[in-house]
Formats: structure tokens, sequence, C-alpha cells
């Protein structure tokens, strides 16, 4: 077997559940999944019909989501 050209991705930084409490920080989706307790899919359907923020571009492939918006659906989620 002949060794991957690709590096190994084993060092990936992990985002904490406690960015959520800084209003301009930009969350991962993976940090969204886990606050919202939504998977990725989800996430990405509701926010194509309107029913979740819509992430912001943060790069050519990267989309990021906005910590106090992701809060305000939290909360808006809550009060219902």
């Amino acid at each position: 077997m002949l060794p991957s050209p690709y590096p190994a991705r084993r060092n990936r930084a992990v985002q904490t559940i406690q960015a959520l409490h800084i209003p301009e920080a930009l969350l991962r989706i993976q940090t969204v999944s886990a606050v919202t307790g939504m998977s990725e899919s989800t996430i990405r359907r509701r926010v194509a019909a309107g029913q979740f923020p819509a992430p912001v571009k943060d790069g050519l492939r990267c989309r990021r989501w906005v910590a106090a918006k992701v809060a305000n659906w939290l909360r808006a989620k809550g009060a219902q």
C-alpha cells in the first residue's frame, strides 16, 4: 500500500461551546451542532428554509455562524 500524499489531519483545533458567550465569535458548524443539538444536515436544511440564522462567509470555502445570532435563535426557541 502506498502512503497517502495528503497530510494526516490529527491536530485540528477544537472550538468549545464557551465561544457562544462571545457575541462576535464565529462558530464552526460542529460547535453550532453541539449547542443546538441538531445535526449538520438539519442546520443546513433549516438555513435553506429560513428557519435558522444564515452563516457568514469567512473565506472562499468557509462559512461560520455569528455567536450572537445563534444565541438569539436559542433564546427565541426557548421562549416558545
